[in-house]
């Protein structure tokens, strides 16, 4: 069967059941993924089902440079982002060839924030023996649009990373299904 063509619906019912489908789907996967009230079992098959599908794309990451494949990291950061409702920064940490290392929640914030600590980042590229880094974060609000203070933060951590020879390749704002690139926008 060519599930393409299902609806959201009809692709629900076959992972979770129909019961379980009418109970929970009100026409918006975003929110199906929101609720915390969904029965035990539904809520684990949703749950085994997003983590393969980060899985499938990671996959994809692992296996070259990240830059060979553009719309798989932001597909893979949509899919991280999808359902929270609280900002989380994210960090690629990438090898010498660009491939990915670990993608790694770094920090985690509230509706509207999130603090973030060079220091900590510092670190962990330095223990993953990362020579380079994609930054990433999500606004909950649905908009991708870069703040001045998330400007302000990717040349802070760009400087401090600098010093231990990390090159950041892009910091990406991710807003539902829409990915703002400080690269492409001239940001870095």
């Amino acid at each position: 069967m060519q599930y393409s063509r299902c609806t959201d619906y009809e692709l629900l019912c076959r992972l979770i059941g129909r019961r379980s489908t009418n109970a929970l789907y009100r026409g918006s996967l975003r929110r199906l993924l929101e609720e915390t009230e969904k029965p035990p079992l539904a809520r684990e098959k949703l749950a085994v089902a997003w983590e393969l599908m980060q899985r499938v794309i990671a996959e994809e990451l692992y296996a070259g440079p990240v830059f060979d494949s553009p719309t798989a990291v932001r597909n893979f950061l949509q899919l991280f982002f999808a359902g929270r409702t609280h900002e989380s920064f994210v960090v690629l940490f990438l090898d010498n060839a660009n491939r990915l290392i670990v993608a790694d929640e770094v920090f985690r914030g509230t509706l509207s924030q999130t603090s973030v600590y060079p220091r900590e980042i510092v670190k962990q590229a330095l223990r993953l023996n990362a020579a380079a880094v994609m930054l990433s974060h999500n606004h909950p609000s649905g908009l991708a649009e870069p703040s001045r203070a998330d400007e302000y933060l990717t040349q802070t951590l760009k400087q401090a990373l600098t010093l231990i020879d990390v090159r950041v390749l892009d910091h990406l704002v991710v807003g539902g299904q829409t990915t703002t690139s400080f690269a492409e926008r001239g940001l870095l």
